[in-house]
C-alpha cells in the first residue's frame, strides 16, 4: 500500500510518496499547478504504483487551490482523502518535535497522517450545492461592500449635511438615495425650485411625500450647520458613493433572486422554521451539505462551530468558557440572525432563551443555546 502526501500552494504544489512502513520511495516532486504538473505527478505514481487501489492521495483543504489538484485526480478515479489543516497542524507535534517546516516536510506529514489515520473518503458534494455555496458567500461579499459604503456616506453627510438624518427615518431608503443623488448638499437643496424637488420626491415616494414636507427639508438644508469649503469635492465624491450603493443593491437583487432559484430545486423544508428566511435557509444548506453525513445533532452542532471549548487541567474546570469557533462562520452567522428572529417568534425558542436569561446567561451566550436547540428542531 503506499500513500500519497501532496502540499497545496498556489502556484504550485509538492508531493511525496510514502510505502506501508512510512519509508519515502522517492524524492519529493514539486510541480506546478497545471496540466502538464499534474502529468508528472501521475508519472511518479506510475513509476511505483500498478494498481489504483494501492494508493490513497491526501491533501489539506488549503483556501481554494486544492480543487483543481482535486478535480484531476478524481477524474483519474484516485481515492482522495482531504483533510483539516488544523488536523495536520496537531499532528506535526507528535510527529517530530524540530521546529522545521517547508512544503517538502508538510507533504511527509501529510503522507503520513494519512497512514496512520487512514482515509475519510471525502467526496464533492453536488454540482448545485456547490453553485448555492459560491452565490451565497458572493451575496456576503456584497452585502459587506454595500455596508461599507454606506458607512462612508454617513462620514461624509456627517460633514456637508450633518442634520440629515433627522429628516429621513431610512438615510438610504429610495426616495432619500434620490434626493441626494438630485441635491447632495444643502445648497443644492435649497437652491432648487420647491415645486420641482417635490414633483421629484412624490414620483419616488408615490405620493408619501407632500407638499409641506418638502418645504420643511429646504428649511432644515438652509439652517444646516455643514461646512462650507471643498464642497465640489464632497459632493464628487457623495454622487459617486450613492450610485455605487444604487449599482450593488441591483445587482443584490438580482444574485439573491439567482439564489432563490436554485434553493428551490433542493427538497429542503428549512424556511418551515420560525426565523429562517429564504436567503437564510439557502446560506444554511449550502454550509452543512449533506446532512445524513452528521450522525448526531452534536457533531452537527460542533461542525458549526457553537460547542463550547472545553478548559480543563487536573482539578481545574474553566467555567467561562467561549463557543469554539471551528466551522463555518459563514453558517454561524446565518444561525444567529435566524435565531435573533426565532425569539419572538417561536415559543419553544423564546421559552428557552428566557430559562437561560433567568439562570444569568448573557444575551449572546443565550442565543448559542436557542442556535443549539434550532440544530435538534432541524434534524
Amino acid at each position: 500500500m503506499f500513500y500519497l502526501g501532496i502540499d497545496i500552494g498556489k502556484f504550485s504544489s509538492v508531493a511525496t510518496l510514502i510505502d506501508e512502513k512510512g519509508t519515502i520511495v522517492d524524492k519529493s516532486l514539486k510541480f506546478p499547478n497545471s496540466t502538464d504538473g499534474a502529468n508528472r505527478l501521475l508519472e511518479l505514481i506510475d513509476s511505483y504504483v500498478f494498481d489504483s487501489s494501492n494508493l490513497t492521495v491526501a491533501m489539506e483543504s488549503t483556501g481554494h487551490y486544492w480543487l483543481s489538484v482535486f478535480s484531476f485526480l478524481s477524474e483519474k478515479d484516485f481515492n482522495i482523502c482531504i483533510i483539516n489543516p488544523i488536523q495536520i497542524k496537531s499532528f506535526r507535534k507528535s510527529f517530530t518535535i524540530r521546529k522545521v517546516k517547508n512544503d517538502f516536510v508538510d507533504s511527509i506529514l501529510i503522507a503520513n497522517y494519512l497512514r496512520i489515520f487512514g482515509s475519510n473518503n471525502f467526496s464533492l458534494p453536488n454540482e448545485n450545492l456547490i453553485a448555492l455555496k459560491q452565490l451565497c458567500r458572493h451575496r456576503h461579499f456584497l452585502v459587506g461592500n454595500i455596508s461599507d459604503l454606506k458607512r462612508k456616506t454617513i462620514a461624509v453627510l456627517d460633514r456637508v449635511f450633518p442634520e440629515y438624518q433627522k429628516i429621513f427615518t431610512d438615510t438610504f431608503g429610495s426616495t432619500s438615495l434620490e434626493l441626494l443623488s438630485n441635491c447632495p448638499t444643502p445648497e443644492d437643496i435649497v437652491n432648487i425650485d420647491t415645486q420641482k424637488l417635490y414633483d421629484i420626491l412624490s414620483k419616488v415616494s408615490r405620493g408619501r411625500i407632500n407638499y409641506d414636507k418638502v418645504s420643511d427639508i429646504q428649511n432644515i438644508a438652509k439652517n444646516s450647520f455643514g461646512i462650507k469649503f471643498a464642497l465640489p469635492s464632497f459632493t464628487f465624491e457623495l454622487k459617486q458613493l450613492i450610485a455605487q450603493i444604487q449599482f450593488l443593491e441591483s445587482q443584490l437583487k438580482d444574485l439573491e433572486n439567482e439564489i432563490n432559484s436554485l434553493y428551490q430545486t433542493f427538497n429542503c423544508y428549512l424556511t418551515t422554521i420560525p426565523g429562517i428566511s429564504k436567503t437564510l435557509a439557502a446560506i444554511i444548506l449550502s454550509e452543512i451539505g449533506d446532512i445524513n453525513r452528521f450522525s448526531s445533532p452534536a457533531k452537527l452542532v460542533a461542525f458549526a462551530g457553537i460547542d463550547p471549548s472545553i478548559n480543563q487541567s487536573g482539578e481545574f474546570t474553566g467555567s467561562e468558557n467561549l463557543i469554539s469557533k471551528r466551522g463555518s462562520p459563514f453558517l454561524r452567522r446565518a444561525l444567529f440572525l435566524a435565531a435573533f428572529v426565532a425569539e419572538n417568534s417561536n415559543t419553544t425558542l423564546n421559552d428557552y432563551y428566557q430559562k437561560k436569561i433567568k439562570e444569568g446567561k448573557h444575551h449572546y451566550v443565550a442565543t448559542r443555546c436557542r442556535c443549539s436547540k434550532a440544530f435538534i428542531c432541524y434534524l
